[in-house]
């Protein structure tokens, strides 16, 4: 068994067993292979985000929670890199990292067979670099998500430095650039903050109590799409 599908399985036989762990020791002998290859196996799956915690004790082991992971999913290979186009697509956005993430973890949970069928498919297909050209800073996604007050340094047009604190709100993307939308607390007013004039940010302990509302972008209704999950 090739350590892919070695991955697979691992997280098929722990989500099977739980809330019940099974020890590094007893999956070493399942899978034949060193319970030292098991631990780093287990601690690539825990990288790429699956969730796997140790329970410590003579009857103890690794234990996954089954809530929070798939079962086998039933894409085709050609669905699945159709899926890994789009992801590859969010380079430069505020959820690069997440799409990352959720590649992998869609990877770790197809039948083997499609995830080799998928590879295949995968390397007959090539991108051409490109995409947003204004990569979201961190520390900006990570406010917008956590609801936490910013203070930045931004330049204008000019390249003029000035430097405020803003509630964040939301983000307007279009295919060349992305937009912080915040309350300005230095203008006391709604502003859009393109991403790369962000020359630095700072994140405040102050929590957003700030809702946006569609009716406050001054943008034409039918120019403006809200991302939706369906």
């Amino acid at each position: 068994m090739n350590r892919t599908d070695r991955l697979y399985a691992l997280v098929e036989e722990l989500r099977a067993v739980s809330p019940r762990p099974r020890s590094a020791r007893w999956l070493a002998q399942r899978f034949e292979v060193s319970a030292r290859t098991i631990e780093r196996d287990i601690s690539a799956l825990q990288a790429a985000g699956v969730p796997i915690w140790a329970e410590p004790g003579r009857t103890g082991g690794y234990v996954v929670d089954r809530a929070r992971t798939l079962p086998p999913v039933n894409l085709s290979p050609g669905e699945a890199v159709a899926m890994a186009v789009a992801l590859h697509r969010l380079g430069g956005t505020p959820f690069a990292s997440a799409a990352g993430a959720a590649l992998r973890k869609l990877v770790a949970v197809m039948p083997a067979a499609d995830v080799a069928e998928a590879h295949r498919l995968a390397g007959r297909v090539h991108l051409i670099a490109g995409g947003p050209a204004t990569p979201v800073p961190a520390a900006v996604a990570d406010a917008v998500a956590a609801r936490r007050v910013l203070r930045l340094t931004y330049a204008d047009r000019a390249g003029a430095d000035s430097v405020r604190d803003v509630e964040p709100l939301a983000y307007l993307g279009n295919p060349t650039h992305w937009y912080l939308i915040a309350w300005c607390r230095l203008r006391d007013g709604l502003r859009c903050f393109r991403t790369d004039r962000i020359v630095a940010v700072r994140p405040l302990a102050e929590a957003v109590t700030r809702e946006l509302n569609p009716g406050d972008l001054d943008i034409p209704h039918e120019r403006v799409r809200r991302l939706s999950l369906v």
